[in-house]
């Protein structure tokens, strides 16, 4: 079963690792080298995003697509799909998220029955959700 990283956690490790908690930066070394990481689909929709509104600035000679394959390549990253079911249970009463991404992120997470490392309190918080920070 992979470990599922939030959107932020793969920024802070790639420009801000000083951010990290350890038991994250210890969660995610293990991960890498075991190849048992991965990321919900949409936060490469989030990068994309990032950088288009101009909160994720890259040297005028990278591109973001260059960008996101560097960092998928760099955390052996494996790309998880939405799913219907993910879909579905993003929904559900279970997350109270307002950010829809957070909500599958989570609803990833539980539906596969993986840990998520994030420093989201609101996502921390949900019971049902196996959480490292």
């Amino acid at each position: 079963m992979p470990t599922i990283c939030d959107t932020h956690i793969l920024l802070f490790w790639a420009h801000e690792p000083h951010r990290l908690s350890p038991p994250a930066r210890q969660a995610l070394e293990l991960g890498r080298n075991k190849k048992q990481l991965a990321i919900a689909d949409i936060s490469l929709w989030e990068l994309a995003l990032l950088h288009e509104r101009g909160r994720l600035v890259l040297p005028a000679d990278v591109s973001a697509d260059f960008y996101v394959r560097q960092l998928l390549s760099a955390l052996r990253l494996e790309v998880l799909p939405i799913t219907p079911e993910i879909a579905l249970l993003s929904r559900s009463d279970l997350f109270q998220h307002g950010d829809p991404a957070d909500r599958l992120i989570g609803a990833t997470a539980l539906q596969l029955g993986s840990r998520l490392i994030t420093a989201d309190a609101k996502l921390r918080e949900l019971p049902a959700l196996d959480t490292l920070w």
